[in-house]
């Protein structure tokens, strides 16, 4: 929590911007720490270092255009990465499998990808390849970022104002919302897999 303290501190609102665009938009920002800096700015919020309007605004914004930036890369490049019938890792037949899952699930991925980590770093990238529509996209990334960058942040404000120190215990308060989080889609993704 220290070295994330004295990260959003130094780094303020351009600096939250700055990560969650990377980690929403870009591939190799998926090991950018996320939930639990959105929570410690909660945090820090509640004790007067920084405002809770400004981090819930530096984050919307940043997710919202973090996701376009990953949409229109996967849009760009993805149809040269996954042309390769022989790829070991990104093979042709993965894009129609895309297609599928977002023509049935897309507003629902794009939405909810927001509170699971790394899936919020690959879902935009992954929409682009499939050509998803972009107007839905946006809505649904817009919808998304909203409900992500005001609810966390607004929980680290609401328990930095209830519990005392809060700051010591914020990695366990991260873990429990990572778990919360990733187990749902892990068991979606055993039950699928067990069906077929």
């Amino acid at each position: 929590m220290h070295d994330l303290t004295s990260l959003i501190l130094s780094a303020s609102y351009v600096g939250l911007f700055a990560i969650v665009f990377a980690e929403t938009g870009l591939l190799l920002g998926f090991f950018l720490p996320g939930d639990s800096l959105l929570l410690a700015a909660g945090v820090l919020a509640a004790g007067g270092a920084i405002s809770l309007g400004g981090v819930m605004a530096a984050v919307v914004v940043g997710g919202v255009l973090g996701c376009v930036a990953g949409y229109l890369i996967g849009q760009r490049f993805g149809p040269r990465v996954f042309s390769n019938q022989n790829a070991r890792y990104f093979k042709p037949e993965y894009i129609t499998r895309a297609e599928l899952f977002f023509a049935r699930y897309g507003w629902l991925a794009v939405i909810l990808a927001r509170f699971v980590p790394v899936v919020r770093t690959l879902v935009p990238t992954m929409a682009g390849v499939s050509r998803m529509p972009l107007a839905p996209f946006t809505l649904y990334n817009v919808a998304g970022a909203l409900l992500w960058g005001v609810s966390v942040p607004a929980l680290g404000y609401y328990l930095g104002g209830l519990i005392p120190d809060l700051d010591r215990y914020i990695l366990a308060v991260v873990g429990a919302m990572v778990v919360l989080s990733v187990v749902p889609v892990a068991v979606k993704v055993w039950r699928s897999r067990r069906a077929a």
